[in-house]
């Protein structure tokens, strides 16, 4: 793999951290800051949003840009975004800072995985864009869980002021070892070309049930805290036993997509992961009141909903390669809102969920939202399905 690659997953890593660490320091930031955690929440969807606007429509407007200029903005972005965070004193400057940085964030993973899927040969882009979002993963599994126990005993901002350091890190890394390449055109009709280029149904439709995979996961995973203590009457320990295994099956996951990807047809595996996504929500409520059952299907959850990033992802830029071959970094953007967006509507079904029929019944949403991705997927005209086979796999 070419070293770049490598760097590109340091660079997912203090990304992912930036995003997700947050949701584990929410009590000590209201504290200091004077508010309420409520409030501070408010802050994990400013940057979910920044995120899902900024991976197709900034992508389209850095269309014709050099992709080491490109990856190179982003980063500087986070680390000086992460330095400014680290004295922040009010809310609005906080979902202000966190919006930009989430910007950046979503125009960084497009490009990112685009480029990586450029630089290998065809059998090894699955194992490419694995290995770019192998640093999410990781923060996921293990940063985060370091991250709040740090800020938690120390201070928060002392972690803003580490991601900022690791942000300059990665950003040095990148122009070292990124190969310099030229200027692309601009595509007839402008810097949006990208965009309208994606308003076609066999994209919209991957973009939708990325969305769905996303509503499915998270309509569970926002809520998994009352639910596990709650409803399974598991504890503390068993909840953080829990969150860890989600978090090591995230990188099991996501290595397991892109060696599928890479031997067998994305679309064929894809169905079977999303088949296995809804089943497996649905023993979440049959198991609910088993502590380590429970567990270990939060473990598998994450496994299965990576395995599906990954492969839905490289589904959608070997559809983009087709319909749209001037604009796959766009289109990978559009994947990446795509999940992003679903993760904020995760949350909000979630809670409709509690509210409107009890949260015992949580995990039934996320099968609905499962089953309804896979009939998405299976409703897709065959012909299509059939004809874009060879693309995905070169994708």
């Amino acid at each position: 793999m070419p070293t770049v690659i490598y760097v590109f997953s340091l660079c997912t890593f203090t990304f992912g951290l930036s995003e997700f660490v947050v949701a584990g320091l929410v009590s000590a930031m209201a504290e200091d800051l004077g508010t309420s955690t409520t409030a501070v929440g408010s802050a994990i969807a400013a940057y979910a949003l920044g995120a899902a606007i900024g991976a197709p429509l900034l992508t389209a407007l850095l269309l014709n840009w050099r992709d080491r200029t490109s990856l190179s903005l982003t980063l500087a972005v986070l680390a000086v975004g992460s330095l400014a965070f680290a004295w922040v004193e009010q809310l609005w400057t906080v979902n202000l800072v966190r919006f930009v940085i989430g910007l950046a964030h979503g125009v960084f993973m497009a490009i990112a995985a685009d480029v990586a899927v450029k630089l290998v040969d065809a059998p090894r882009a699955g194992r490419a864009l694995s290995l770019v979002w192998l640093g999410l993963t990781l923060a996921l599994a293990l940063g985060v869980p370091l991250g709040t126990l740090l800020g938690s005993l120390w201070s928060w901002r002392a972690i803003f002021v580490a991601l900022g350091v690791l942000g300059l890190l990665s950003l040095l890394g990148l122009v070292r070892l990124m190969p310099r390449q030229a200027a692309a055109p601009l595509p007839a009709g402008g810097r949006l070309a990208g965009v309208a280029a994606l308003m076609q149904r066999p994209l919209l439709a991957a973009a939708g049930i990325a969305m769905l995979v996303s509503v499915a996961t998270f309509s569970f995973l926002t809520y998994v805290s009352p639910f596990l203590l709650q409803v399974t009457q598991g504890g503390v320990r068993l909840l953080s036993l829990a969150m860890l295994m989600f978090g090591a099956a995230t990188m099991l996951g996501n290595v397991l997509g892109g060696v599928l990807a890479d031997r067998f047809e994305a679309g064929r595996c894809l169905k079977i992961a999303l088949g296995l996504l809804a089943a497996n929500l649905a023993l979440l409520y049959l198991g609910r009141e088993h502590a380590w059952a429970v567990v270990l299907l939060v473990g598998v959850l994450g496994a299965v909903f990576f395995a599906i990033v990954t492969l839905s992802t490289l589904r959608l830029l070997g559809f983009a390669k087709q319909l749209a071959p001037h604009a796959t970094g766009v289109a990978s953007g559009l994947s990446i809102a795509a999940f992003n967006l679903g993760t904020a509507l995760g949350g909000a079904l979630g809670g409709w969920m509690i509210e409107r029929v009890g949260l015992a019944y949580l995990p039934l949403a996320g099968a609905a939202a499962g089953l309804l991705a896979l009939g998405l997927l299976m409703a897709q005209p065959g012909k299509t399905r059939s004809g874009l086979q060879q693309v995905e796999r070169e994708a």
